[in-house]
């Protein structure tokens, strides 16, 4: 009898298959200098290699977001077919299970060991006072005791960071010198790397041995952990930012191919087309696509086994519709640039030798034009993690039931106005979606510096 039935969401296999995509682009790019030259550029460069410790750690998280299974029911009878619960969870719910079901009555502050508002509270004389009942979960572990060991868990966390952050500095001194490595004249930005790590070794080891027992970020007003609703919006944010792409490179990429090179009628239509696209609202063609696409999810409720699935047809249908209406300003870098390739002479000739048109488009304009596709894919990363969080705020977003730093900042903006002010919400959605952010534009102004020939 198997513990988990594996569930594979539309979602989770497009992240493989992207995954896939991406590691066959790195074994290909090893064997060819062209490919593999710009990206020991961006090697060399320490914020780069910094913000890609970051944004691997984000992947990490989101990866371990995207294995998704249903566990066996307790209290199997013996012989009989084993039973799964309806609720979709990932491995990361697995790992996280404290934060996902230690749930408070309502609002409490970060690392608070009591509710944040004020209840009546029953004593056991029989008089009722106003005051702060203590929390089920956050803090329980002091008991009756009101001071908290927030410093010694710190403290801890910080020693075990530091060990294990040693014990990868020796490991590292193994294959570099270390007067090279403590002078920053190694081919790899060690030092940069090697701070980076520490930093998110040091957070990651604190909150280890505090959020089991606290709420770190502190609890939103149905009391869910706001570190936990953090980390999971975590998925949702890539998966966007990633997958919206793949829905926009075919359409950017051959029509801006096409009109370029073909010109004539051809590229008049393809410049009406994204012309007339670029005139219509993008928040009204979204908030459009996705009410009738709810409707359509009324209507078919039985074609969804779970809440889960349900929400990712959602986001699936969400990252189509931004990628439909996001292809044309790349498709416009690309004609641009394919009408400068057709008048190069290794294109006249190869016209001239009577080269069919689909190989001429393939061997020779689009292999010169991908270092456009690749920095603008990079920078536009950043606007579709953003983008999200604005639709969820006009109601168009992802499903309520997802976890979204666009959602957590729509639930928190009205707290922004009770007495006392609820902030922390609102804080770490922000806080999470700033450093996601941050580490993707940097990385990406290294890949365009990189892959733009003229930056030479």
């Amino acid at each position: 009898m198997t513990n988990i039935n594996f569930a594979f969401l539309w979602t989770d296999i497009l992240i493989y298959c992207l995954l896939l995509v991406v590691g066959l682009y790195i074994w290909r790019a090893r064997g060819k200098e062209h490919l593999a030259a710009p990206w020991r550029k961006v090697a060399r460069r320490p914020m780069a290699m910094a913000s890609a410790v970051v944004l691997f750690a984000f992947l990490a998280i989101g990866l371990l977001d995207s294995i998704h299974f249903r566990e066996a029911l307790p209290n199997q009878k013996p012989g009989a077919a084993t039973e799964y619960s309806l609720e979709v969870i990932s491995q990361l719910d697995r790992l996280l299970k404290p934060l996902r079901t230690q749930t408070e009555k309502t609002y409490s502050a970060p690392l608070a060991i009591q509710l944040y508002a004020m209840e009546s509270m029953e004593q056991p004389d029989g008089r009722t006072l106003r005051g702060h009942p203590r929390l089920k979960y956050g803090g329980a572990h002091l008991g009756a005791a009101s001071q908290s060991d927030v410093p010694r868990l710190v403290a801890q966390g910080t020693l075990i960071a530091l060990l294990i952050w040693c014990a990868l500095l020796i490991t590292i001194g193994q294959c570099v010198t270390w007067r090279a490595l403590l002078h920053g004249k190694t081919e790899l930005p060690w030092r940069a790397i090697l701070l980076t790590i520490g930093g998110l070794l040091w957070l990651g080891c604190v909150l280890w041995l505090l959020a089991p027992k606290y709420h770190v970020l502190g609890t939103d007003k149905v009391g869910q952990d706001v570190l936990y609703l953090s980390l999971k919006s975590i998925r949702t944010g890539l998966v966007i930012g990633t997958l919206t792409t793949l829905v926009m490179l075919p359409f950017a990429l051959w029509l801006g191919v096409m009109a370029g090179y073909f010109k004539g009628w051809v590229d008049d239509v393809i410049q009406y087309v994204y012309t007339t696209l670029n005139a219509i609202p993008d928040v009204l063609l979204i908030a459009a696509a996705v009410l009738m696409m709810q409707v359509y999810m009324d209507i078919n409720k039985d074609a969804f086994a779970s809440i889960t699935e349900r929400a990712d047809f959602r986001l699936l249908f969400l990252c189509l519709i931004l990628g439909i209406t996001s292809w044309t300003g790349l498709c416009r870098l690309l004609r641009g640039e394919t009408l400068k390739l057709t008048e190069v002479d290794y294109v006249q000739a190869a016209q001239a030798f009577g080269v069919s048109h689909w190989k001429i488009m393939s061997r020779h304009i689009l292999p010169n034009v991908m270092h456009i596709v690749l920095i603008t894919v990079t920078l536009q990363f950043s606007s579709l993690v953003l983008a999200e969080a604005v639709l969820a705020y006009v109601g168009v977003g992802v499903d309520p039931t997802m976890h979204s730093w666009g959602n957590m900042i729509n639930s928190a903006r009205l707290e922004l106005a009770r007495e006392p002010i609820v902030w922390w919400p609102l804080l770490a959605a922000f806080a999470f979606m700033f450093a996601l952010v941050l580490a993707a534009n940097l990385f990406a102004d290294a890949v365009r510096d990189a892959f733009d020939p003229r930056s030479e």
